[in-house]
């Protein structure tokens, strides 16, 4: 009986509900200005474009600029404690701005993981900063009169010299043409430097790095740098002193470009106490096929007369694949207590 009164009493509900119904459609429909809408809705876009383009422009200066390159390595070393093939990579970022248009503000962030034996420091040295970002410089330079001066952390101070190396080096140990403590002398943190170039192509530089916290006292580490280089259209030399608290250095490195290849030379001695040397000497081919050949040879350090030397010899081949891409396949043998031959192929992206 309930059942039989609920479908009866169903759609005179219905009927009652539907002049209701369409009587709430009409005003909704009435009260709707297509026309109206439209135009709030166009000002609340272009409001928010607004918004969005002050946020872009003032966040990102237009003198600024960025660079990438990124390092990917495969290879493996006969002699090493591990003779497994590895892969290495290596990643800078350089950011870089300008507020005067003679200035440079210039921080770089590296990332790596290389800790193989072709990777690591007895091989290419990749950066290794166990998969995080690191700053590894912050740097400003300017003019001053005709000088350029240079101030920051991680620095090194070689870094405002002009130096005379022409060779393109595959191990860690035929960068800076041999000279790496004096003509490419480092730095211990906060470094202040400043360059002069004369017109007769002459320029002079030094500077001095120190401990960030125990600035240029007992506590700290200090290095003390100076160069002084030629350079002209086939040639160039580069002499340099560097005091690095209880040793010295002296570089001499230099280059002569002939019609077939370029002679890149170095010699550095060293003086803790006991004197040392090392030397190295390298060619290269600017045109080999589609790329550039590069063979050199020279001492793993700097030794002294007394103890036995240990050379390392080396030659790579790099083909630009395209302006931002170049495979560079490369071997080395480096003696020592247990020799060592290496042979890894490296690609480099730059962007």
């Amino acid at each position: 009986m309930k059942l039989f009164k609920s479908l009866l009493v169903a759609p005179a509900t219905l009927g009652l509900l539907a002049p209701v119904a369409a009587t709430a459609n009409e005003v909704t429909i009435n009260d709707f200005n297509a026309a109206e809408e439209i135009a709030v809705t166009n000002s609340r876009i272009d409001g928010l474009e607004a918004r969005f383009n002050n946020l872009e422009a003032g966040s990102f200066s237009e003198t600024t600029t960025a660079s990438f390159g990124v390092d990917f390595l495969v290879g493996a070393v006969d002699g090493a404690s591990s003779e497994s093939a590895t892969f290495d990579y290596q990643m800078g970022i350089g950011l870089e701005t300008s507020f005067t248009g003679e200035d440079s503000l210039s921080a770089t962030i590296d990332i790596g993981n290389a800790s193989s034996a072709i990777g690591g420091a007895d091989g290419l040295n990749f950066d290794s900063t166990s998969d995080v970002l690191t700053l590894d410089g912050l740097t400003y330079t300017f003019p001053v009169g005709g000088a350029t001066v240079m101030v920051g952390d991680n620095t090194d101070i070689s870094g405002v010299y002009t130096g005379a190396c022409a060779y393109s080096a595959f191990t860690d140990y035929m960068g800076n043409c041999g000279t790496g403590n004096s003509v490419g002398v480092g730095g211990n943190g906060a470094t202040a430097a400043v360059s002069y170039a004369f017109d007769s192509g002459f320029s002079l530089a030094g500077g001095v790095s120190s401990t960030p916290t125990a600035l240029l006292t007992e506590e700290g580490s200090d290095t003390f740098g100076i160069e002084a280089a030629y350079t002209a259209d086939s040639y160039g030399l580069a002499l340099a002193y560097a005091d690095a608290e209880s040793t010295t250095y002296w570089g001499l490195n230099g280059t002569y470009a002939f019609d077939f290849a370029t002679l890149s030379a170095g010699l550095e001695s060293q003086d803790d106490g006991t004197e040392a040397t090392g030397f190295f000497v390298g060619l290269s081919f600017a045109e080999v096929g589609a790329g550039s050949l590069d063979i050199g040879m020279g001492t793993t350090g700097n030794f002294a007369d007394a103890d036995t030397e240990y050379y390392i010899y080396e030659a790579s081949y790099a083909y630009p694949v395209n302006d931002s891409m170049t495979i560079t396949p490369g071997v080395y043998i480096r003696e020592g207590t247990t020799d060592q031959t290496g042979f890894g192929v490296k690609t480099s992206f730059s962007f």
